[in-house]
């Protein structure tokens, strides 16, 4: 019998492939077995000796919630994109994620009870309520918070270097919009409105525009085209637009008015004053795999005026190490949501450098934050509020 010598080596590897993909799901399983494990434990099976219905009942629903979450996220995240499967998801994974972090303070706060004298089931069962309760009303909130329009935040930023007929000039930051399963054309419009009673001279999408395609999220993205601005619209690509179409909504932005700073910059002009407006592609863009993406600051900034101050939009703060480098004088950031969901936001804090706000880097260099307009996933925001940013950047003219 004859025999294939790729075949052969094919059948040799796959196994080790496979084997080495159960054991990259090894952590994922871990991770998920703690979420929903840790609060299953305090609440309906550990000292807390509630009648056996309750506890079979709740038995059956943390489980078959550790089954569902994996599931529809794949079905709505992965190759399929159904997007009632990825909110159903994305809501579970929320509400597990809270329930989770507040389950482990009750634990923290049973301590208290102990010392009170109150003993088993009471103590346990007081717990036990009072987390639902307060994971009932955080989640409450923090949807509410999620959905509505942002606030307004305003903040000066003084440029050393920035021309005086530019003194006081707006520029307005909206991110991390992330228009996705949940469809939210009226907060879109919404959105543009309250932009527009802003009166920006610049105004900026510092990416994640949507999690989608453009075909898919056009009717929640068509408010962006009234969003007005005086003297510029731009735009750059955050680490979603990696995941479906970049140039596609590189283009689309561009189409409905926008410039969009695909490693590139424009200058704007008022009066005797310049400042040179650049973008870069997100951090992630290289990795992405698509041909001529992948954040280069040396081109964006390439024929532009070294004396002129420079503004730039850069999706990820951590970008500020090669603005310093450059000698930016104010880069926009946004990525971080300002971690969401309580306490995210230190996670996000060993990734990147700043989680939101104005921060100086280098001698020259300053970073403006967002928290974002928008939410990613779960709709929940806590204790991490949404922005429209309005940044009034000063002379020392």
């Amino acid at each position: 019998m004859d025999t294939d010598p790729a075949a052969i080596v094919d059948e040799a590897v796959t196994p080790r492939r496979s084997r080495r993909a159960w054991l990259r799901l090894i952590p994922v399983f871990a991770i998920l077995v703690l979420l929903f494990g840790v609060p299953w434990w305090s609440l309906v099976y550990s000292s807390v000796e509630w009648p056996t219905p309750v506890t079979v009942a709740g038995t059956v629903l943390f489980a078959g919630a550790l089954v569902a979450l994996p599931i529809l996220m794949m079905l709505g995240h992965g190759r399929r994109h159904l997007d009632r499967a990825a909110v159903a998801g994305d809501v579970l994974l929320g509400v597990a994620w809270v329930l989770f972090v507040w389950t482990v303070i009750g634990d923290i706060a049973r301590l208290a009870l102990v010392l009170a004298g109150v003993d088993n089931p009471t103590r346990s069962r007081i717990v036990a309520v009072a987390v639902v309760v307060v994971v009932t009303v955080l989640l409450a909130w923090g949807h509410y918070e999620a959905m509505r329009i942002p606030r307004i935040k305003r903040v000066d930023v003084t440029i050393p270097r920035l021309g005086a007929d530019l003194d006081n000039a707006r520029v307005v930051v909206v991110t991390d919009t992330h228009y996705g399963p949940i469809n939210r054309t009226k907060w879109s419009a919404g959105l543009a409105d309250a932009v527009n009673g802003l009166d920006a001279d610049i105004l900026c999408h510092v990416g994640d525009i949507a999690d989608g395609t453009v075909s898919q999220r056009d009717n929640q993205t068509a408010p962006l085209a009234s969003m007005r601005a005086k003297l510029a619209r731009v735009y750059v690509t955050g680490n979603h637009e990696y995941f479906s179409e970049a140039q596609g909504w590189l283009d689309y932005m561009q189409d409905i008015g926008w410039d969009s700073l695909h490693n590139r910059h424009l200058v704007v002009t008022r009066g005797d004053a310049t400042l040179t407006i650049a973008g870069v592609d997100d951090a992630t863009a290289r990795a992405s795999g698509l041909a001529g993406h992948g954040a280069n600051l040396a081109a964006a900034l390439a024929g532009s005026d070294p004396e002129h101050p420079i503004l730039l939009l850069a999706h990820q703060p951590k970008q500020v190490s090669q603005a310093v480098s450059a000698g930016v004088d104010l880069q926009l950031s946004g990525h971080t949501h300002g971690g969401q969901i309580w306490p995210f936001r230190y996670l996000v804090r060993l990734d990147q450098p700043v989680v939101a706000g104005l921060s100086k880097h280098g001698d020259r260099t300053q970073l403006y934050t967002s928290r974002g307009s928008g939410f990613w996933g779960p709709p929940f925001r806590i204790f991490a509020p949404s922005e429209i940013t309005v940044l009034t950047v000063k002379s020392s003219h």
